[in-house]
């Protein structure tokens, strides 16, 4: 089959590889038919080369129809049409019971000290192949794929892999009240699928802060206010306080993590740290990475005291310092984590179902076939052409 497959930093390629079979009882072949590109891949396109190997398939936002399926399965059948989560979770342990299932203790990479095993996403998350490819091997069957109905386009449903789970658990973590306001930083896929989910969930005014012209406009589109990083610089705090009677806003979700612009210290640590030979930079990773932070402080400007900050942008190191004085003084409250997707299937599916309530129909801005993925990673890595989301038809 063709698959795309990591080679290097800034260097992914689509290569023809052994067809997936099936190894347990409980698996399923799935013939994916709508990919997508996440901006957690470009971590994998930039800084995570140490943690992963010449030829690993990338991806982890699939779905398509069931091809074959393991001894074990009765959930799911050939010619069933399914999305896959990211996180490879096994829906019974006891995180899964408690609809963590990024924390699925069945997966958990624990020689990482890793939570859930995640597809196309290194050896941190244990190496699984991932979804940008013709068929993807997809452990249990039985709980892990999520059935979806048969007619209707991929669009409509392909976003249940990560976009739209993400995306409603920062908004549910970032527990905005009745009427309050909230400020998203950052306008890709997920901070701006955010906003759509916040307008639907009762906030009673929605902030988009970006510097993408293009990003900016498509929010402003969907009634946020938007604001442009660019524009206001060192006073965009004072302009969020003049919206919000002077306190901020009553959440934070930062939508950016570790591609966050301003950071030109840590950015270039990140990348010197991708010259190292990988043992080496592996070590100086786990041990003295940092983060470009310059999201994460804004939103502990921004937020009101007492407010709540929502992190859903990666982040991936492990000597960030933090302002704690700042973050106590505010009695700021933050949560965080990867999204547990089977936790808000049940919430989101009417949402697809019942009529287009967040415009999934027409979010992606690009549609290619696999075989262009490597210029759509560049691409979407440079923000060029109006890239916000990539969707790819192997």
């Amino acid at each position: 089959m063709k698959a795309l497959t990591w080679h290097g930093k800034r260097d992914v390629r689509v290569d023809t590889v052994p067809d997936p079979a099936i190894k347990d009882p409980t698996d399923v072949i799935v013939k994916i038919t709508t990919t997508g590109l996440c901006g957690s891949d470009l971590h994998l396109y930039e800084v995570l080369g140490p943690f992963l190997d010449p030829g690993d398939i990338l991806g982890h936002e699939p779905m398509g129809i069931v091809e074959e399926v393991g001894s074990e399965v009765t959930r799911v059948r050939p010619g069933d049409r399914v999305v896959i989560p990211f996180n490879v979770s096994c829906g019974t342990c006891y995180m899964c019971g408690h609809g963590l299932h990024s924390q699925c203790e069945t997966t958990q990479v624990r020689e990482q000290g890793s939570g859930a095993s995640l597809f196309g996403y290194t050896k941190l998350y244990g190496q699984v192949p991932g979804g940008q490819a013709e068929y993807l091997r997809v452990p249990f069957g039985n709980t892990l794929p999520i059935p979806v109905p048969g007619d209707g386009p991929d669009d409509r449903f392909v976003y249940l892999s990560d976009v739209l789970p993400t995306a409603w658990q920062a908004v549910e973590y970032a527990a905005v009240p009745p009427g309050g306001t909230v400020a998203v930083l950052g306008l890709g896929p997920i901070g701006d699928m955010a906003t759509r989910i916040a307008a639907h969930r009762g906030a009673g005014r929605v902030i988009g802060i970006d510097l993408v012209p293009e990003r900016l406009r498509r929010a402003a589109a969907h009634g946020v206010h938007t604001l442009d990083l660019t524009t206001y610089g060192a006073d965009l705090a004072d302009a969020v306080r003049d919206l919000t009677d002077g306190r901020g806003p009553d959440s934070v979700i930062d939508a950016v993590g570790m591609e966050a612009h301003g950071a030109p210290v840590a950015k270039g640590a990140q990348h010197l740290t991708t010259m190292l030979p990988d043992a080496l930079a592996a070590r100086m990773m786990r041990r003295f990475g940092v983060d470009r932070l310059s999201a994460l402080h804004l939103a502990i400007d921004l937020v009101r005291r007492g407010g709540t900050i929502s992190l859903s942008g990666v982040y991936g190191g492990v000597a960030d310092p933090l302002p704690l004085l700042t973050m106590f003084d505010k009695q700021i409250q933050l949560r965080m984590g990867q999204a547990n997707v089977w936790r808000w299937v049940d919430d989101l599916l009417p949402l697809l179902t019942d009529g287009d309530v967040l415009g999934v129909d027409d979010f992606a801005t690009h549609r290619l076939p696999l075989a262009e993925a490597p210029a759509a990673y560049e691409m979407f890595q440079k923000k060029n052409d109006g890239a916000v989301k990539v969707l790819f038809t192997p």
